[in-house]
């Protein structure tokens, strides 16, 4: 009791589930924005490069920018450009709650590269979360895959390519964050949300997609989203990634699609039985033995 009682006292914990809360509600947002899914992607990174840009004024917080430190901030904004786009656009497949779950299959993402680049150990209870994550999927999907609209598969795809852009676009921030001395991280978020904008904007100008924005409603949507999700929320888990350990961050972050789903059932009504119910619990709790799976090797 008492090591859960620290747990929430710390400081750094605190900040990153503050953060998950508020970027669980980016699938609310966007579905309450009555504009295109790379329109509701754009207008997040947009306004909230607008909302940084002010907190960067205002706290005269710069960082000193290298030829390598901007590149891995484009590189940053590309790699979220393509998470969000797909992302948003998995959305209007299959909704805020399962698309927000898809994207965080990141965890087995971050686990290989753990591995890989820093020759984290692999647990048995790993290789038993991927088949238990599948499982789970098709119990809140449907069992019977050859049952499933186009759409509904494409919209599954789309999540499942997030969860890879999000895993490269964490490494890269987490790199960002722990490079050099004078770093600032308003300074950074503002950057990667000024090149993501520049992608999304860019795709937007080839593809002919309209920058117009409805009506108040959806006005009120993108500005949240900008606001909350983009400034705020990430704000506070980029200050703190640096503390925690990579694998223990994205536990953390677990509180987001399992809140991101609870909005989906309440607030769009979204069909949901006994057998989606034990899924989501199934599919959470495989991510979590992805995350638990690796160790780090101190």
């Amino acid at each position: 009791m008492k090591s859960v009682t620290m747990f929430f006292r710390n400081k750094d914990i605190a900040q990153v589930l503050s953060g998950a809360f508020l970027i669980s509600f980016s699938g609310v947002w966007v579905k309450l924005s009555h504009v295109p899914p790379t329109a509701s992607a754009f207008y997040r990174v947009f306004l909230g490069f607008f909302f940084l840009l002010v907190a960067c004024l205002w706290r005269r917080d710069y960082m000193k920018l290298t030829s390598g430190r901007l590149l891995l901030m484009v590189s940053c904004g590309l790699l979220f450009a393509l998470d969000l786009y797909c992302w948003h656009a998995s959305i209007q497949y299959i909704g805020p709650g399962l698309a927000t779950i898809l994207g965080n299959f990141q965890v087995f993402v971050l686990a290989a590269c753990g591995v890989l680049l820093f020759h984290e150990r692999i647990r048995p209870r790993f290789l038993l979360a991927i088949p238990l994550a599948l499982t789970g999927l098709f119990m809140v999907v449907g069992i019977n895959w050859n049952a499933l609209s186009a759409d509904y598969k494409t919209g599954i795809y789309l999540g499942l390519t997030t969860a890879v852009c999000y895993s490269g676009f964490l490494l890269t921030l987490r790199k960002i964050q722990t490079d050099g001395r004078s770093y600032s991280f308003f300074f950074a978020l503002m950057l990667i949300s000024l090149s993501c904008s520049v992608f999304l904007g860019g795709h937007m100008l080839m593809s002919g997609d309209s920058f117009d924005i409805p009506d108040t409603q959806s006005l009120l949507s993108l500005i949240s989203l900008g606001l909350f999700s983009q400034t705020i929320g990430w704000a506070l888990i980029a200050n703190a990634m640096p503390k925690i350990r990579a694998s223990f961050t994205g536990l953390i972050l677990l509180l987001q699609p399992s809140l991101a789903f609870i909005w989906d059932v309440l607030f769009f009504h979204r069909p949901t039985d006994l057998l989606n119910w034990v899924g989501v619990i199934v599919t959470l709790t495989a991510i979590y033995l992805g995350l638990t799976g690796s160790q780090g090797k101190e």
